[in-house]
């Protein structure tokens, strides 16, 4: 019996470079996608950023309403609600804050009286890939920043000593507080209010 002159590597060629072929599309769609997931990270990161600080802004805002208003603790709980008069907007601070991170600000609106949610869109793009139409997209996210009140305290009843201020509570710390040294030792912004991102 007479070997064959010609064995089956003639024939694998074709299937060896298919599935290479095919390898290499994969590894490439893999690599749009991850671009994509990138540029989507950046913009979460951009969104989220100006958002706390939108709500930060409004945060030091309230504060500064309640040392304004320190002898007067019938004005306290609006400002913890947030309700108090003469505030400003504070998306500029968002802004800042989404061009620090390569992005531009959709939209910024008020969440209540208590916290901001912001639409970011990134500057840049997911870039060439071979999913056609995905070079020039952008992303965009949203975000939403809420401020929470940290401290509690009780308006007298009843025949409280004039001048006196009630004890202000703020999660385990409690300011004793006197009329007579407005100039003593204060709460920070961040005492009085918290500031993190809605679940």
């Amino acid at each position: 019996m007479r070997p064959r002159k010609y064995g089956d590597a003639g024939q694998a060629f074709p299937i060896y470079i298919t599935v290479v072929g095919g390898l290499l599309f994969l590894a490439f769609a893999y690599f749009a996608v991850g671009q994509a997931a990138v540029n989507r990270n950046g913009a979460q990161t951009a969104a989220d950023a100006a958002a706390l600080a939108a709500a930060q802004d409004r945060r030091d805002q309230l504060a500064g309403a309640w040392v304004q208003n320190l002898l007067d603790p019938t004005k306290w709980q609006s400002i913890f609600d947030g309700k108090a008069e003469g505030l400003g907007l504070s998306c500029w601070r968002a802004n800042q804050f989404a061009a620090q991170n390569d992005a531009d600000v959709l939209s910024c609106l008020p969440e209540g009286f208590l916290g901001y949610t912001v639409v970011v869109e990134t500057n840049g793009t997911v870039g060439d890939s071979i999913v056609p139409g995905t070079e020039d997209e952008k992303s965009q996210e949203t975000a939403t920043a809420v401020i929470e009140p940290r401290c509690v305290f009780e308006l007298p009843t009843g025949g409280a000593e004039e001048g006196t201020l009630p004890l202000l509570a703020c999660e385990g710390r409690q300011w004793d507080l006197d009329p007579k040294d407005p100039e003593e030792l204060l709460p920070k912004p961040e005492d009085l209010f918290d500031v993190h991102l809605a679940d």
